[in-house]
């Protein structure tokens, strides 16, 4: 089963014991002690899989969720700790927290930000996010496995394609 849902984008847990918050769960979004700014809880194995190979063993206890904050340095923080991992600790870009080419939106596919400018440049538009979606629909995509925020990206790739559409526009 595709770890994206085209209807509500929605993770699925990726094993027993590793799910995502529900409305009512008792796993509260926490703030980053870096920046203050709030967090999104990420599975353990998201956090593991990111990590450079010599920082697993620091991760391997505790609940972390992911600093979306773009200036913020700290990808993921321990919620009841003071663990922290920074842009340097991964082992790929943080699309979100990357401010120069290349800006990945895609983790999947391997879709950044230059190839929706691009094929808006050419021709006005971007098919880059339907071409996701028909692959996310055959089952192709895995984004807990692949995108730092454990979560699909279309959500992201849309609003990047919108932003640089309109931005192209005026």
């Amino acid at each position: 089963m595709s770890c994206c849902s085209i209807e509500t984008s929605i993770p699925q847990s990726a094993s027993e014991g590793e799910e995502f918050p529900r409305e009512g769960s008792e796993r509260r979004t926490q703030n980053c002690a870096n920046c203050h700014g709030q967090g999104r809880p990420v599975s353990r194995k998201t956090t593991l899989l990111m990590l450079k190979p010599e920082l697993l063993e620091q991760a391997m206890i505790g609940k972390y969720s992911f600093c979306s904050a773009r200036d913020c340095p700290v990808v993921y923080f321990e919620e009841q700790g003071s663990r922290r991992f920074t842009i340097d600790d991964l082992r790929v870009r943080v699309g979100l927290k990357a401010k120069e080419d290349p800006i990945p939106l895609c983790y999947c596919f391997g879709f950044d930000e230059s190839h929706i400018r691009d094929e808006i440049s050419r021709t006005g538009n971007s098919t880059i996010p339907e071409r996701i979606s028909r692959l996310i629909r055959e089952g192709l995509c895995a984004c807990e496995a692949r995108n730092p925020l454990g979560m699909c990206c279309l959500g992201e790739v849309n609003k990047t394609a919108n932003r640089l559409r309109d931005s192209s526009q005026s």
